[in-house]
């Protein structure tokens, strides 16, 4: 019997101590620590899939600063992964964008792994998330975002980027 397994890539979004701790700069909240076990559950659960960090990591004088405050600049304990997904890191990207793919590799990388399905995980759900979502749909890849695996510091905009991704985006939200 042939079993046909699915090439999938896992899309682990700003999993780091600056959004997920709380004495990060721009703690997300107690909501986004709730996601931790979910995604490394899934991580788990999908041994074959490829994750992917993307990561923010930002200049000291980067331009974003404007609008937050300055976090996860580049050498900081805030840039690091959270300890509890340390150990599933295989490939590392930094972003200093809402997109995972504005100024990035990931689009290189993904061409070269050919994924069927892009599972995303992570927080923001309304910035970091729904941006790179978009770019994902545009490029027209299949999505899928398990709303366990997603979380943000203001829950309307959580849940309506929720639903921007899956009614306007076309994204799976399961």
């Amino acid at each position: 019997m042939v079993v046909w397994i699915m090439r999938e890539v896992i899309l682990v979004v700003d999993m780091l101590r600056g959004f997920l701790e709380e004495e990060g700069t721009l703690f997300c909240g107690h909501p986004a620590r709730q996601i931790i076990p979910h995604v490394v559950a899934l991580l788990k659960q999908k041994k074959e899939a490829t994750p992917i960090f993307v990561c923010d990591t930002h200049k000291p004088d980067d331009a974003e600063f404007r609008m937050f405050p300055a976090h996860c600049v580049e050498g900081t304990k805030e840039s690091e992964v959270v300890p509890e997904l340390a150990d599933f890191k295989e490939i590392r990207i930094s972003k200093t964008r809402y997109s995972a793919f504005i100024g990035t590799s990931l689009e290189r990388t993904l061409k070269d792994i050919a994924p069927e399905k892009v599972i995303v995980v992570g927080v923001c759900t309304h910035i970091c998330i729904l941006y790179s979502v978009f770019e994902l749909q545009s490029r027209d890849y299949m999505v899928e975002v398990p709303r366990n695996c997603v979380a943000s510091f203001d829950e309307a905009a959580h849940e309506f980027a929720l639903k921007q991704m899956g009614k306007v985006l076309g994204a799976h939200v399961v």
